[in-house]
């Protein structure tokens, strides 16, 4: 759960970058941590456990947020930040709007849209988090803070954007009623407003009867979160999109408006397994169309071709097998099998369970790709290439 922040740590440690820099020498590791605390205790007192728990923040921090190394978190918040690639791509589709953030946090998405937006609104019903995100803001002129329920509106003329708290009874919930505030309810709460609405990627977005667009995202190959945008901001003929980012700063967009039609046709010399974002958008024939490739089967997310896609990880099939572990163990232990990956989909097995069974033993990395096609269990033994570029 972390350390629980109060108003007056926020105002302690807001001028404590002295003492910040002091503890940031430290390892804080859990094999260090009561050594480290002690000595923190002995120098800071009661303000030990705030300054150890926000220099651990912050590092933490670094790999998803760009300029925030002076900012205060708590840990929740910060499993809840949006990565900062995600939310400028976010608030490049907001640009040049009035903007309220009705769940802002501890600021992650107002830093974005300060720099495109000429005026944006956060409010939030923690007050803790409420001050550190005035600390984290810093003098930027364009922003109002306010103590506000999402589910009240205090704004008009804005866009509304929002990030529900994904967790319920302490667990994390896929069920858009448990959200907080209930996703039902916060859509209710602004009828005929512009929204973009920040969703866990698993939820249910059929039970929503959303009139809008659902767009997906991942960034560097994980996928990151849904975002719900209304009418308002989508385009007529597209209800889905996948967005595909990278920190290098290349993106790739696919959408159901987008041509799908792909052959049907042999599996081809290499297997390819799309973006978890083109997957969860149910875009998969289109990312296919794009780039040549068509599917092992309709029904599963595998795709097939004779080269690799750009910038993504290709398979490439050096036989077909049957799935059966004595036919699997005796192909592996023949080609020197050692290191081995599973992939599997469109099939009830455990891919770790299965490798613990093949004993793979030898010196020669594989990939094994168990799916089906058809109503037959396959799998294909392959070789795995990162491709930068297509591969044939």
């Amino acid at each position: 759960m972390g350390y629980g922040f109060s108003r007056a740590d926020v105002t302690y440690l807001a001028g404590a970058a002295g003492a910040l820099a002091e503890v940031d020498e430290l390892e804080l590791t859990p094999a260090t941590h009561l050594r480290d605390l002690e000595r923190v205790r002995r120098a800071h007192g009661a303000h030990a456990p705030a300054l150890v728990e926000t220099v651990r923040l912050r590092r933490r921090a670094a790999a998803k947020l760009a300029d925030a190394r002076g900012w205060l978190f708590t840990d929740d918040a910060l499993q809840q930040a949006t990565p900062t690639a995600v939310a400028r791509h976010r608030a490049a589709r907001l640009a040049g709007r009035a903007v309220h953030d009705v769940t802002c946090s501890i600021g992650a998405e107002l830093a974005e849209l300060l720099r495109v937006c000429p005026a944006v609104l956060g409010s939030d019903l923690d007050p803790v988090r409420l001050a550190m995100a005035a600390h984290n803001l810093g003098a930027a002129r364009n922003v109002l803070l306010a103590k506000a329920d999402a589910l009240i509106p205090v704004s008009r003329g804005t866009v509304v954007v929002a990030d529900p708290a994904r967790r319920a009874d302490g667990r994390r919930t896929h069920d858009p009623a448990k959200l907080q505030p209930p996703l039902p309810d916060l859509l209710a709460a602004y009828p005929g407003r512009d929204l973009a609405v920040k969703c866990a990627p698993g939820l249910d977005f059929g039970a929503l009867d959303w009139a809008g667009e659902v767009e997906v995202v991942s960034l560097d190959g994980a996928v990151r979160e849904a975002c719900l945008w209304s009418p308002g901001f989508a385009e007529s003929s597209i209800t889905r999109r996948a967005t595909v980012l990278r920190s290098g700063g290349v993106m790739e967009t696919f959408t159901d408006a987008d041509p799908d039609d792909i052959p049907e046709q042999a599996p081809g010399e290499w297997i390819i397994d799309p973006d978890g974002a083109v997957v969860r958008a149910g875009l998969v024939r289109h990312y296919a169309a794009k780039y040549g490739l068509w599917q092992l089967d309709p029904r599963i997310a595998y795709l097939t071709g004779d080269s690799v896609p750009a910038g993504m990880r290709g398979f490439r099939v050096i036989d077909r097998l049957d799935v059966r572990e004595k036919t699997l163990r005796a192909e592996l232990r023949r080609r020197d099998c050692g290191q081995l990956e599973i992939l599997a989909r469109g099939v009830d097995i455990d891919p770790d369970q299965l490798r613990r069974r093949l004993k793979p033993e030898g010196a020669q990395p594989y990939t094994l790709i168990l799916t089906r096609i058809g109503r037959a269990p396959t799998a294909f033994l392959c070789t795995a290439v990162a491709a930068s570029s297509p591969a044939s």
